[in-house]
């Protein structure tokens, strides 16, 4: 009885100890030796600012990663910025600082007064902050992220179910700055993340996308650098509210079955004094080799990826975005400027590695291991890779010696697409096979086809403006080309503006110029890319197949001299494929056949001449039955007038 009655005390107490720690932030040496270790996938959950309850008292808990220190202040307007006031506490040899702070409640602003051995003061925000300062101020903000109610189970249930390889996929690139302005007529026009919401899930329904790529949401200083130069990785930008806006956003878009996409930028950050580097007065997040740390190009600094803390510092970023704001996939940034030690370097500028080569080695266990915890713990999230090289096995797994990645952008498609389609269309048949060149690797990965914010910049003209001719021309070019990339095998993305086309080119200062919707021609364009989508999105020969070639077929790859292009689309039921007959020049082909695989209707899915859409109104029959002529090396195919510029889909 006794030991009975021993143990139920032992039990109580400890149950007292629980309650009356209940809310404590603790960082206990297992989290400083998984951090260590680069394995705390949670660790954004004890470094930073959060709220907490010491000896009955509220107030918020304070931790930093400074191992080169000689001492860590908090300071803030909690306690009107004074140096001396508030010490941190070192926790061990790891390096991590933590101080509780009673009586600090939301929003109020802090950085880490770090002072190095040699006497240095370095003035930093907080690499975990949830929430910051509105640019151009600097300072890091409190902020309890754990309160919002999400009211989309629904979705994140279903996602966990998902195989995007064979789902739909039609990506909408979007700035939030300048997708549109805010009419009350402040400086900047930004809409807040509420706001926003309610308008673009109009759009993205009206349009069927379905997902939304966001550019520049961790929190960024210079506008000119679209998101791309980062200072907080744990914080949506403050441009549009606060994380609980943010959440709200990512709330609706899942309740109306829209899919969020990140832009994450693990290639490099910002080299502002308040940011990253030598955040404690040495390259603790940098590579302390310049050739190592830095872009030149860029002017921005390297993450060494062989640092366990860095590592899981960017690992936890991932899995942060995903947990807390249920996020369902990354698009990862310049991957190959991770990969090659020698990207955009001179002779001098870079190191080998140990086996002499260019290659990152680092970066590549980096992307395994991301890869590996990411996918593995969220089921239906994808990652996907912005790499412009020929790097083998992106979307490999990785027992494989892949990288792991659920998709890659085809960059090669895009840079082929673009060259072909700016031919004034008499030169096109002598550069034929750039638009056929990517079928012959597409089941090399699993591929998005981009035509992202970079291909609309830089004075490379708008898409609508790379396209030859005069007015009506450019749009009748972009609707066939946009047939083109529909047909084509792969997932889809479209940079904002793209689907109505806009002719100047993008800039993060402006809002799209919407008031070109009341042209004939862009609202034509408009109306077209929504029937592209509704087609997509309707027949799952369009996507349900796309890295072999079970779903693709080439009728006539060959028609070079009369630049046309003719294949069909194909899923595992046989049924519904899709046929496309696309001509590349402004001449009408009378009598144009085509070779089909099976004696039946051929319906008319779209006509891309027609005058609703910004056409000339030549009309191509609603039905046309197939006969048994050869043509194409098939045994059918039928006969049509095929417009100029134009693209005709039929469904059999």
């Amino acid at each position: 009885m006794a030991g009975k009655a021993g143990k139920r005390k032992t039990e109580m107490k400890k149950a007292e100890v629980k309650k009356a720690e209940e809310g404590k932030v603790f960082i206990s040496e297992a989290d400083q030796y998984l951090f260590a270790q680069g394995t705390h996938y949670e660790i954004y959950k004890k470094l930073g600012a959060h709220p907490s309850v010491e000896n009955g008292q509220k107030g918020i808990s304070f931790a930093v990663w400074a191992p080169n220190a000689a001492s860590v202040h908090v300071i803030g307007t909690f306690n009107g910025w004074n140096e001396e006031s508030h010490p941190m506490e070192k926790l061990g040899p790891g390096g991590i600082h933590q101080l509780f702070v009673p009586g600090v409640g939301e929003n109020e602003m802090y950085k880490y007064l770090i002072q190095t051995p040699a006497g240095e003061k370095l003035y930093k925000a907080d690499p975990f902050a949830n929430y910051t300062e509105m640019r151009p101020g600097n300072a890091s903000r409190t902020f309890d992220i754990s309160r919002f109610k999400w009211s989309d189970d629904t979705w994140m249930k279903e996602r966990a179910d998902k195989d995007y390889n064979k789902e739909p996929m039609a990506i909408y690139e979007c700035h939030i700055g300048s997708w549109m302005k805010h009419p009350d007529g402040t400086e900047d026009g930004f809409y807040n993340y509420r706001e926003f919401a309610g308008r673009i899930v109009e759009y993205m329904k009206e349009m069927q996308y379905t997902h939304i790529e966001l550019m520049g949401i961790a929190e960024y200083p210079f506008d000119g650098s679209w998101g791309y130069q980062v200072t907080g990785y744990y914080a949506p930008t403050s441009r549009h509210g606060n994380p609980e806006d943010f959440m709200y956003l990512v709330n609706e878009l899942h309740r109306n079955k829209i899919g969020v996409i990140l832009d994450w930028v693990p290639a490099h950050f910002a080299t502002d004094a308040h940011g990253l580097g030598r955040f404690d007065g040495q390259c603790i997040f940098e590579h302390p080799d310049p050739r190592l740390g830095e872009h030149p190009d860029w002017g921005t600094k390297i993450f060494n990826y062989g640092k366990t803390e860095v590592k899981n510092f960017l690992i936890a970023n991932v899995l942060f975005w995903a947990r807390e704001y249920h996020v369902d996939g990354i698009r990862v940034d310049a991957v190959a400027s991770m990969l090659y030690l020698d990207y955009g370097k001179k002779d001098g500028q870079w190191v080998p590695n140990k086996f002499g080569g260019n290659k990152n080695l680092e970066a590549i266990e980096f992307f395994k291991h991301m890869n590996s915890v990411v996918l593995g713990t969220f089921p239906g999230f994808v990652t996907i890779a912005e790499e412009s090289t020929a790097w083998p096995m992106v979307t490999g797994k990785v027992e494989d010696d892949g990288l792991g990645f659920s998709f890659k952008w085809n960059m090669g498609w895009m840079h082929d697409f673009c060259d072909y389609m700016k031919l004034d269309p008499i030169f096109r048949k002598g550069n034929h096979y750039a638009m056929t060149f990517a079928m012959s690797y597409n089941s090399s990965e699993n591929y998005i086809l981009p035509l992202s914010h970079d291909e609309v910049v830089h004075l490379k003209c708008s898409m609508v403006n790379k396209m030859p001719g005069y007015p009506i021309d450019k749009y009748a070019n972009l609707r066939v080309g946009y047939s083109y990339m529909f047909g084509h095998a792969g997932k889809k993305l479209l940079f904002m503006g793209q689907d109505f086309g806009q002719e100047r080119e993008w800039s993060e200062a402006r809002e799209l110029d919407w008031f070109l919707l009341g042209e004939d021609l862009n609202r034509g364009m408009h109306d077209y890319v929504k029937e592209l989508l509704k087609l997509y999105r309707k027949y799952p020969a369009l996507y349900s197949i796309d890295n072999d070639w079970g779903g693709f077929e080439w009728i006539n790859a060959d028609d070079t001299e009369r630049s046309i292009y003719s294949f069909y689309r194909k899923d595992a039921t046989g049924k519904n494929n899709i046929l496309f007959v696309l001509n590349m020049t402004p001449m009408m082909r009378e009598g144009y056949k085509v070779g089909v695989p099976k004696k039946k209707k051929y319906k008319l899915l779209l006509n891309s001449d027609e005058k609703r859409f910004g056409g000339f109104g030549n009309e191509i029959p609603a039905e046309i039955m197939a006969v048994k002529e050869k043509c194409d090396f098939k045994e059918f195919s039928i006969t049509f007038d095929l417009p100029p510029l134009t693209a005709a889909i039929f469904v059999f």
